[in-house]
């Protein structure tokens, strides 16, 4: 991304976030953030995020264009420095699936295991540091028998 469109740093708040990798994915250049209409950008970037509002994708695109006109990389050099950068993006993106969808299971498999409630009555205890505890513990019983004391 440093040799491509540099000041796109900055333009999101998490610049992993998917909202953000999905239209650097997109747009990895100034040039073609500089191609597309604000509408149909703005458009884009709404239903990429729908939990935000339209107002909120009209300051990122803006962002997005003044970031595409500060860049130094006017015209990309090399299309090998976007076609790594674009499988940089998928790799990430799959990584962070895959992450979703262990934490998923490691919520339904925790929920099964009847110490899980009994832990997270612990006052600032949660789900995530719940099943960490019971992961590193791992023996139940020990639990059992420590609430019972």
């Amino acid at each position: 991304m440093d040799q491509v469109f540099p000041e796109y740093r900055g333009v999101f708040g998490n610049l992993y976030s998917k909202v953000s990798l999905k239209v650097l994915e997109a747009f990895p250049t100034s040039e073609s953030v500089l191609k597309i209409s604000f509408t149909d950008f703005t458009n884009m970037i709404s239903s990429l995020c729908s939990s935000r509002s339209d107002q909120w994708a009209k300051e990122k695109v803006e962002k997005l264009i003044e970031a595409a006109r500060r860049n130094p990389f006017q015209q990309h050099m090399y299309d090998s420095h976007i076609f790594n950068l674009k499988i940089l993006i998928s790799i990430i993106l799959q990584y962070e699936e895959h992450l979703s969808k262990l934490a998923a299971e490691i919520d339904a498999l925790a929920k099964e295991i009847e110490e899980y409630k009994i832990i997270q009555s612990i006052p600032g205890i949660g789900e995530k540091i719940a099943a960490t505890i019971i992961s590193e513990i791992g023996e139940h019983s020990f639990i059992r028998s420590f609430w019972s004391k």
